[in-house]
């Protein structure tokens, strides 16, 4: 089939658990079934566990500016705008994305005012999407406001972005376990969801694609979309209603 060479692409994971490693993580888990397609596909793929790093609070791109000792952000960011796409991995509590998701959404947020080489704003041509699992209904809640975050952004955002898994409302077993009240679970929690599955392969393969067309075409065009050129006073057409 033609447009199927995704071996020039990369992505980024960035897994919001709240789980320090080595902790074993639920939500990295369900994050590999979309990694081995990725792999599979050759695409350039790399992960990050987002608590295991010391990222202030904020909304500055580097918050050592504004009275924090110490900010991982900077470095973690030049590996995120490299990558042509972002996959954002969160578990749900209290019917939300973890606390860790809205940080890293807040520190995306601070540097949505740089620019790329064409004068648009510099998610522009990148594609994102996200991963929810937990014991609680919500994933499409918690998809929601990731998915508005990032296409606020600059994210280009597929069709059929998010997947997910929940168990049963109420306490018992997450994606992944292999026991739950002393009894044995086989196949582990969630593995054997065909929903699950299906939606976690074709939001994989919709980032890829997307992600392709972008790339193929050096993004967008930025005829209209320049915040350089708006600067400058060149507003196209732009006039007040009569």
């Amino acid at each position: 089939m033609k447009n199927t060479d995704f071996s020039n692409l990369s992505v980024v994971y960035v897994n919001c658990t709240l789980k320090k490693s080595p902790e074993v993580s639920h939500t990295s888990l369900l994050m590999n079934v979309s990694k081995k397609i990725m792999t599979k596909e050759k695409v350039k793929v790399d992960e990050i566990r987002f608590v295991d790093h010391q990222v202030a609070s904020g909304i500055y791109p580097d918050m050592t500016e504004h009275n924090w000792e110490a900010d991982e952000w900077p470095a973690l960011f030049k590996k995120i705008i490299k990558a042509d796409i972002l996959i954002i991995g969160t578990p749900i509590w209290l019917g939300e994305k973890s606390s860790i998701a809205q940080k890293l959404i807040e520190r995306l947020y601070a540097m949505s005012g740089q620019t790329n080489e064409k004068g648009q704003y510099i998610f522009y041509g990148k594609a994102g999407g996200c991963i929810i699992t937990g014991n609680e209904d919500g994933i499409k809640h918690c998809a929601m406001g990731i998915l508005y975050s990032l296409q606020h952004i600059g994210y280009s955002i597929p069709p059929q972005a998010d997947a997910g898994w929940i168990g049963d409302v109420g306490p018992g077993p997450s994606y992944g376990d292999t026991e739950w009240n002393n009894e044995k679970i086989e196949p582990p929690a969630g593995y054997d969801s065909d929903f699950t599955n299906r939606n976690t392969t074709f939001m994989t393969y919709n980032l890829l694609h997307l992600a392709s067309l972008l790339k193929a075409n050096n993004g967008y065009p930025n005829y209209g979309n320049s915040i350089s050129e708006w600067d400058q006073g060149n507003r196209w057409e732009f006039e007040d209603p009569e």
